[in-house]
């Protein structure tokens, strides 16, 4: 537990941690080893840790328990008290077993025993790597010994260390038949791009390199030695992990070929989870970097994770076989008549993916999010963990344990604060937006697990001036804490990174400041209290209740509010600059308020920072349907930037993947015209009237996501579920793959007779369902507020009298 490691030896070498793993030798006495493969300038290194004992902490009024029931079970164990204590002040023992084996048993044991085990769930490597403050970066001395492609250390001593990697990287992307045999293997890095194709060597134009190979098993030898040869340590792919690396280990089981793609010809592993069906795999001293995970952990956000759909939204480009229902039929003709072509295809879908990383700078995120954290370079989300990586070593060296997980009886913290709004269409709106509220509102009002535990041991009427108060009953102390330092210092670095346009590194900082709410909100985070939470939620509302009273001080109109946003009308039109001017006036007003109050009233310093983010100089904040009451989170407004206007949806159907484009086009002309002080009424009636007339046919097709199988769905059948069962029907008379049965996206139209699918369209369309649902609702919304009714206008004129 003392993390550390004494590193005199004059052979120190640095690097950066790729992969950790963790095993029970049985040729070692069955102690633990602990295998770190590290990147560094000199290239790979193996570091060895022989006999890390496993631990656990208990309770000291329970120590003769334990012993007696290890001891019952001949497990052999070391117990002591250590010099820390619960959360509820209750001292502790330290548990040591010789093996991860051992451990497991002994809390398995013990937890049929109704005996707590506190951190029992840290992992070796993890808790290795974290008492050290490993976070990435990581100095190292040791035994060295030169094998073929890398360094070996044994007896290593680690510490942790500042190093900025330069890590090499393949791009792998398989194609195979619908029975999942293998054709081809396309591989693009900087070192080397090919394409591995089975079949018979021939001439051929294409600018790429084909390596031919006889049959599938020496397809598979021939990636296993090209791995060896060009020895990258990042793998990227599009569903690379539960499409690619879980064909390559089938294929190689069936072959019976140990599938070596890991450093010191360590095999591939592939396991699938029980409960979700999601697969993980294990390459040692390789990353696998899945590009949908990695950019949804990066928060980005598409319609569609195809790969050509995420290609054509960043890159402007997409795939050669770009009709997914034909693809495989193609691929399979390729094959026999024109490897050539599947060549060609294969390797633009890796240099696709290559260019999707390049244009994200994904991985320079991926490798500043472990550094700032210690997590795994391919961890998924990770919130918790990287919030228990940075707390956890500081609260071990202040004398506490963590708490365990309590997944029931915790009582849920208040949301966001969202004001209800004041429907209408406005001139000059300002959005102010408070930066990084949360994590503002943790350094300022120093809320902190810790510093709740300390908090709450302050006596009433005792050292009063210690506690600053929370909610629910929380109080923090003013001096003991880790958690608004912690944020402070990544905001430092945030600054800093947003000045020096590092922006991966600036949005891995942001993404884990904002996580760490989200974390202390959740029951699945060991520092889960209602207390914690609701100091900063319920902190939030009363600071977007006061803003709001202070705006309106001034005379203007509060319209809208939302988390950290306050919209503000200015009640009359202001061009550009008298608006800047207002909003400028209004944060520095505002924030001087703060500042001051907090001072007098609490006696801290305040960390709140109002910026002025938009001025709209049109702007609709919509009702909810059929209703007079204000919407939330669904607005448009006009905005200019540089002489160039742009209108911004949110909530409304042009920002919604499940409206049509028929929607998305006649809500953006509809609203442009409105916001300049247009008469609509032609327009609408002859967009009604072209729609009848099916000049917007290629604007009617619905996009749905199936969120579960098609045969779960049973009582509620919704149109996409209807379309996608005729298009599978379709399919199976065609002797065709199922598409649809295990999720996916189906396009499908409305037509006379229901939803059919885009690609088995049959019936007539039902113009009428698109009048109805997809142009009058966006209509609806606005026509109200310059007095006109959609109905009245599209009205057949009848006469006069």
């Amino acid at each position: 537990m003392n993390g550390s490691s004494d590193i005199n030896s004059a052979n120190i070498d640095q690097g950066f941690v790729l992969t950790r793993q963790a095993r029970d030798l049985h040729h070692s006495g069955f102690q633990t080893q602990i295998e770190l493969w590290v990147a560094t300038d000199n290239g790979p290194t193996q570091l060895l840790i022989a006999a890390e004992r496993s631990v656990f902490f208990v309770l000291q009024e329970h120590q003769q328990t334990v012993s007696n029931t290890l001891k019952q079970q001949s497990i052999p164990f070391e117990i002591h008290p250590v010099a820390l204590k619960t959360f509820s002040q209750q001292p502790i023992c330290a548990c040591y077993f010789g093996n991860i084996q051992l451990a497991n048993q002994a809390k398995n044991l013990l937890t049929q025993s109704n005996i707590d085990c506190f951190e029992d769930d840290i992992r070796l490597t993890d808790r290795y790597l974290m008492e050290r403050f490993i976070r990435g970066g990581i100095q190292f001395t040791g035994q060295f010994s030169q094998h073929k492609h890398y360094k070996k250390v044994t007896q290593a001593l680690c510490k942790s260390a500042s190093y900025q990697p330069n890590l090499t990287v393949v791009s792998l992307d398989l194609e195979c038949s619908e029975k999942g045999i293998l054709y081809s293997v396309g591989l693009d890095s900087k070192m080397d791009s090919r394409v591995i194709m089975i079949g018979s060597p021939q001439e051929y134009d294409a600018e790429i390199n084909i390596q031919w190979v006889e049959n599938e098993y020496a397809l598979l030898k021939a990636l296993v030695d090209w791995f060896e040869q060009f020895d990258p340590d990042i793998i990227i792919g599009w569903n690379v992990i539960d499409f690619d690396c879980r064909l390559l280990a089938k294929r190689a089981e069936w072959h019976k070929l140990p599938l070596k793609l890991g450093r010191a010809q360590q095999k591939l592993y592939f396991r699938q989870s029980n409960n979700t069906q999601q697969g993980f795999v294990s390459i040692p001293g390789r990353v696998v970097l899945d590009g949908i995970d990695t950019l949804k952990t990066a928060t980005y956000h598409f319609n569609s994770w195809a790969l050509e759909s995420v290609a054509q939204s960043l890159l402007g480009e997409g795939k050669i076989i770009h009709d997914p229902f034909n693809r495989m039929d193609e691929i399979n003709r390729q094959f026999r008549e024109d490897k050539i072509s599947l060549a060609t295809y294969n390797l633009q879908d890796c240099r696709l993916v290559t260019r999707i990383f390049e244009k994200t700078h994904l991985l320079q995120f991926a490798i500043e999010r472990s550094r700032l954290t210690g997590v795994e370079l391919d961890r998924i989300g990770g919130s918790v963990a990287a919030f228990t990586n940075l707390y956890l070593p500081q609260l071990h060296r202040a004398g506490y344990i963590a708490p365990n997980l309590h997944s029931e009886n915790w009582f849920a913290s208040p949301g966001g604060y969202v004001m209800d709004s004041d429907p209408g269409l406005y001139h000059s709106v300002l959005v102010l937006d408070f930066k990084s509220l949360y994590p503002s509102i943790i350094r300022t009002f120093l809320i902190d697990p810790m510093g709740l535990v300390e908090g709450l041991k302050l006596e009433i009427g005792k050292e009063e001036h210690q506690a600053v108060a929370g909610f629910r009953g929380g109080q923090f102390h003013r001096s003991k804490h880790f958690l608004p330092n912690m944020i402070e210092e990544l905001w430092a670095a945030r600054d800093v990174a947003k000045k020096n346009n590092e922006a991966a590194f600036s949005q891995a900082i942001k993404i884990i400041m904002n996580s760490f709410y989200g974390v202390l909100g959740s029951s699945g985070c060991r520092f889960f209290d209602t207390r914690l939470a609701s100091s900063i939620t319920m902190r939030g509302h009363e600071i977007m209740k006061q803003t709001r009273i202070l705006i309106e001080e001034q005379g203007y109109q509060v319209i809208y509010g939302d988390t950290d946003s306050l919209f503000v009308s200015l009640i009359k039109p202001h061009n550009q600059q008298q608006a800047d001017q207002i909003g400028q006036n209004l944060i520095k007003d505002i924030n001087q308020w703060w500042v001051q109050h907090i001072k007098d009233e609490y006696n801290l310093q305040s960390a709140l920072e109002l910026e002025y983010e938009t001025h709209y100089q049109r702007f609709l904040m919509p009702t909810i349907r059929g209703s007079e009451t204000g919407s939330k989170k669904r607005y448009c407004g006009l905005i200019n930037t540089n002489g160039k206007e742009k209108m911004i949806f949110k909530g409304l159907e042009s920002a919604r993947t499940d409206w049509t484009p028929l929607s998305h086009h006649f809500q953006h002309k509809l609203y442009s015209m409105i916001f300049h002080d247009e008469d609509p009424q032609a327009f609408i009636r002859q967009y009604v009237e072209d729609t009848q007339n099916g000049v917007y046919d290629d604007d009617l097709v619905y996009q749905k996501r199936l969120r579960r199988k098609l045969n779960e769905y049973q009582k509620n059948i919704p149109p996409q579920v209807r379309a996608a069962r005729l298009a599978d029907a379709k399919n199976a008379h065609l002797g065709r793959p199922l598409q649809y049965q295990n999720k996916g996206r189906i396009e499908y139209l409305f037509t006379l007779n229901g939803p059919e699918p885009k690609d088995y369209l049959e019936s007539p369309i039902d113009y009428q369902h698109y009048i109805d649902k997809q142009i009058k609702p966006v209509a609806d919304a606005i026509l109200p507020f310059i007095g006109l009714d959609f109905e009245s206008i599209i009205a057949p004129q009848i006469g006069l009298f």
